[in-house]
């Protein structure tokens, strides 16, 4: 074919070549082309011709072919990641790109990047024994960034479509039974740990929410806490973010006992304000030197008191399972453990805990029988 529409060169039985004059440099004088191998017949290179013959004369192909991977995900990240989510989630963006696809893919142009590049990077990863959940996210965030390649013109479509990923294996859910619970709360109330695990375990709120808890959060009247911030500790500094999402900002209602806690618990610190000039912070979970408490410390006297308490070892993130199953079990309905929960919607509620309801339907159906033949 001529050389300004496009060539298809054999490379092999049912292996092509398909390249795309691309015109001049402006400064070298050099021919630039744009270069894709094709498997498969001679119709799909000759399609997959037309199609970037299309895109040339629309300036898309040109465009990607002088912007690198890397390019790509330093421009995306900058305007549009970085402005609207979290430190810690940008963090996260950044680690995945920096250590799974930058290294193999970054110095690619964009448009010659295939979902086959992608499906075998795929597979090196999981043979190397990551996770399907860690590939099923990496994929997700370099997703959104070919998507805003093609809002921003620079290609037609997304390598990432149609890339077959890893079946993601749900971990089992855990959670504390009623006597574990108990014996569980027995142990912790020893302990100067048992305000915050405590609310942990009867609220089901994140970890990051109840440590970013302030005194003027609580209602003492209403026997309530507001919440409205996470804390997230950023390498050496601690910084205050919004909720996870819009519905996570919530109030949520706190048992007796657990308000017994905190007041004895905000006695001891008003004490201690009195005899030091320390615990200045309005946070109500502190360490001893006045300073937000990291969640490591209290995962790890966590674990420690369950295991004073001869109960399994289950993480700390499982308290808001456990809270949420305490709540089902006791007869609460859904939607109040959505919203205490602070979930996106009832419907990942219910799917999140449908293993419980079988039981719970048991119950039900129960007192209705007991009801009509009385």
């Amino acid at each position: 074919m001529a050389r300004k529409a496009g060539q298809i060169v054999a490379r092999g039985a049912s292996t092509w070549l398909v390249r795309v004059y691309l015109g001049r440099d402006p400064q070298t004088g050099t021919r630039k082309y744009h270069n894709q191998t094709i498997h498969g017949p001679f119709r799909e290179a000759q399609r997959f011709l037309n199609l970037k013959l299309q895109q040339r004369d629309s300036g898309r192909v040109s465009r990607a072919a002088v912007i690198s991977l890397n390019q790509l995900l330093d421009q995306w990240l900058t305007t549009a990641v970085k402005p609207r989510v979290r430190v810690r989630t940008f963090r996260d963006y950044e680690a995945l790109l920096r250590l799974h696809i930058r290294p193999v893919l970054g110095s690619r142009l964009i448009g010659t990047i295939s979902q086959i590049d992608l499906q075998s990077l795929y597979a090196q990863m999981f043979e190397r024994g990551l996770s399907a959940r860690t590939i099923e996210y990496t994929n997700a965030v370099l997703e959104s960034a070919f998507r805003q390649a093609v809002r921003w013109k620079m290609l037609a479509e997304d390598p990432c479509v149609g890339v077959d990923l890893p079946r993601v294996k749900r971990k089992e859910m855990e959670a504390l039974s009623v006597e574990e619970c108990r014996g569980f709360l027995d142990v912790a109330e020893k302990s100067q740990w048992f305000p915050v695990l405590a609310l942990a375990l009867t609220t089901g709120m994140r970890a990051s929410e109840y440590l970013a808890l302030k005194w003027t959060d609580i209602d003492w009247q209403r026997g309530t806490a507001s919440v409205c911030r996470t804390i997230q500790l950023s390498g050496a500094e601690w910084t205050f973010e919004d909720t996870k999402r819009k519905r996570s900002r919530r109030v949520v209602k706190l048992q007796n006992f657990v308000l017994q806690a905190l007041q004895g618990l905000k006695q001891a610190q008003e004490s201690k304000r009195k005899e030091a000039s320390f615990l200045n912070s309005d946070l109500i979970f502190v360490s001893a030197s006045d300073l937000p408490l990291k969640q490591r410390v209290v995962k790890r006297e966590f674990r420690r008191l369950l295991a004073v308490a001869g109960i399994r070892p289950i993480r700390l993130y499982d308290l808001r399972h456990t809270a949420a199953t305490l709540g089902i079990a006791a007869g609460v309905s859904a939607k109040v453990i959505s919203d205490q929960l602070g979930h996106a919607s009832i419907l990942f509620t219910l799917e999140r805990y449908s293993h419980v309801l079988p039981s719970i339907q048991d119950e039900a159906a129960a007192k209705v029988e007991q009801l009509l033949m009385a």
